[in-house]
This record gives structure tokens, sequence and C-alpha cells, in this order.
């Protein structure tokens, strides 16, 4: 039987970067994932400044730009068609943009350097089960490849990136810890042709999230609320046209001028829970322990925190991290009081928003932002840097 330290199930944002930071320790790991890559994902695309630091701390970031991805240097929001805040994308550290990377060349450029760091990478290949000793310890997995051949895998960690329907999760138990009922579906399409910067377009019940990717298309994500999916379903392109142009009438104007390419994406399955972190011999990372509607836009940020939280935590620099047992577990209870931590906030964040209400108090508290401008900077530093909404108080 094969056997890694480290077996990271799940080669996206959150896996493919844990297993590059495992590597880069010195570890043996292997990175498995069910679909074949380079592969698309649902996904609203947009880096926080957080997970664009540590893409520039890891040596990513240049090849990012340099694959393609535009840099956005103007942000915008704008409430109801009326109040509208806008300014340049804070300068943070030498980054002067932001970059919504196809999920696509994202996950698979990150998953290229965890190979590149010495970690074996197989797609194609569905976990199924997990092993287990005596003690009920997880010591590794079990897999099916696309062919049909099955093996097992021995590890000293299994690591679940596998996302919001974790099979990990399933396989080793991991409880709810919290769970609130979804609050928002999403449908969003990408555009030709249609000039675009980072803005958001807000009324009560909608939302418009915009941004440029690759190939010189743009992304527009329309939010509408969770009671409205059935309806919305059953014909998404009329309720996403109407969403565009009943939220953000100078957008439509925009995109009567370009044509959308693909089909419209969508789902209603924007489930909010914390799960349980880790447990004997495993630990969960990015969606398969922590999912929040995606309205806040932080996940791709929040997957690469977590991994670093969780490297931090456990990789040593030296191999010999995983000789004993019980100091490994110990600091995967560091790293599960870590993760939450980080995630709490951003949690709670995400359903205020996902409330998808704008109240009078709201429409005066923004309106006193944009009286000043360095609050209409501060505030508009919040979509691209995880700041603390609280700090912009009138009081």
């Amino acid at each position: 039987m094969d056997s890694y330290d480290v077996v990271v199930v799940g080669a996206r944002s959150a896996g493919a970067a844990t297993a590059m930071l495992f590597a880069r320790a010195g570890h043996r790991v292997l990175l498995l994932d069910r679909a074949r890559f380079p592969s698309d994902t649902l996904s609203t695309q947009h880096i926080h400044r957080p997970g664009l630091r540590l893409l520039d701390r890891w040596g990513l970031l240049g090849p990012l730009k340099d694959g393609g991805c535009p840099p956005v240097r103007h942000i915008s929001y704008a409430l109801e068609g009326e109040l509208r805040l806008a300014g340049p994308v804070p300068v943070e550290e030498g980054i002067d943009a932001v970059y919504a990377p196809r999920r696509y060349v994202l996950d698979a450029l990150v998953a290229d350097a965890a190979v590149a760091s010495g970690a074996e990478f197989r797609d194609g290949c569905t976990v199924t089960g997990v092993l287990t000793g005596d003690d009920g310890r997880v010591t590794g997995v079990t897999c099916r490849t696309d062919g049909g051949a099955t093996q097992e895998i021995g590890a000293r960690l299994v690591v679940g990136a596998d996302g919001m329907r974790s099979t990990v999760a399933r396989l080793v138990g991991a409880r709810t810890e919290r769970e609130d009922a979804p609050m928002t579906c999403v449908y969003y399409g990408y555009w030709a042709g249609l000039p675009a910067q980072f803005e958001v377009h807000e009324r009560t019940g909608r939302l418009i999230g915009v941004v440029p990717t690759h190939d010189e298309l743009t992304l527009v994500a329309a939010y509408f609320p969770q009671a409205e999916f059935p309806d919305v379903r059953r014909d998404p392109n009329l309720a996403y046209a109407e969403a565009v142009r009943s939220t953000a009438p100078d957008l439509a104007e925009r995109a009567a001028g370009a044509h959308r390419v693909e089909r419209l994406r969508g789902t209603g399955s924007q489930f909010n829970f914390f799960r349980q972190a880790t447990g004997p011999g495993w630990v969960l990372v990015g969606d398969a322990g922590c999912h929040k509607d995606s309205i806040t836009g932080t996940g791709i940020s929040d997957a690469f925190e977590q991994a670093a939280a969780l490297a931090g935590a456990v990789a040593d620099g030296s191999g010999k991290g995983f000789a004993d047992p019980s100091a490994l577990d110990a600091a995967l209870r560091g790293y599960a009081a870590a993760r939450d931590r980080l995630m709490e906030p951003r949690y709670q964040m995400a359903l205020d928003s996902a409330g998808l209400q704008v109240t009078d108090e709201r429409r005066g508290f923004l309106r006193w932002i944009a009286s000043d401008p360095g609050s209409t900077r501060a505030f508009l530093s919040v979509a691209v840097s995880h700041v603390d909404a609280a700090r912009f108080s009138p009081a």
C-alpha cells in the first residue's frame, strides 16, 4: 500500500494550496480529485486582497498576471441606481488591482505549483472510503480511478478539501456545529464586449456583481432571495435579464452592445454551516469545513488563508512533523481554533449581506460615507480587503 504524510482530497483552491504548502515543508503529499484538470467550477472568482497577498508570497501572482488575468483598478458600488461610491482599488503591499481568474486557470495554476513543489497529483480519482486503525484514528483513504481500479492509500493525515458536499466530512462523521438556512440563489454569465470594472449594484431583493476575467470576458452575477429560487429556475434567462435591468440600468445599457457567451450557471444551494474542523488523523479545509453564502465573494481567499493556517500549525519544515500523533492532534486543534477566529466574522457578514435588505438607516449611512472622500475610500476597501465593516460608523 502506498503511504504518504498527507493525502489531500480535493484539488481546487483549498486543497491545491494545502498540498503545495505541505510539499514545500518537506512532507510527502498526495493530491486527489475526482475531476479531470483543468476544469471549471461554480465560483464568483474574485480573489480578495489577503488571497492575493498569499499568491504573491507563494510566487504565483506573477504567473497569474502573465497568464492573461486582467488587472482591475477601479471599483464602484451603486445603491438603487442613485447613490454611487467609486474610486481606485486601494494599493496595499504593492498590489494595486483586483483579479478574478477563471477557475480552470487558477486551480490548475495552484495544482501545478503543488506538483512542482514535490506533491503527487492524481486527477480522475474518487475517494470512496477512509481507513482507520483499531483506535478509530483515520490512517488513509480508499479510492477508485476513472478506469474502475481501486486502491488503498495510507496517510498520517487526511485533509478534506472537497467542497460543500465533502465526502471526507461524511466518511469521518464530522458533526455540524452551526447551520443557518440558505438565504440567496445566484445565476451568472460571461459577456463579450461589455466594458466594466469591479462593480456592485444593489437594491432590496437584488444584487448584481460585475468583474472582468480571462479572455476579455466580463462576469455578471445576479443574486435573488432564496424564496424566489423555484420561480427563478423556471426561466433563469428571463429572471437574470430582469434583475440586471431593474438593479443596474446603466449596466443594462452597456450590455445592449455586448453579447453573452456560454450558458448561464447558477445554484440555489447556498448552504451556510460550520462543521467540526478536525479529529484523529483528519482535518477539513475551505468549503468542506465552513461554507457560507457567496454574496461577499470571499471563498477563494478564505480557502488560501485556511490552507496557510493549517500548514503553519502542522508543517514544521523538517519533514518530520507527523512522528507524534498526539502532537499532531494538538496542532490540528490549534488550526481549528484559528479557522473559527478567521471565519466567524466573515460568516456573519455573509449572512447580513445575503438578507438583501436596504433600510432607511443604511441609505443614510451610505450618504454619510459618500460625503467624505476618506470614508468612501475606506468603505470601498471592504470589497477587496476583508476590512471589518464595524469600523465604518458615523459615531
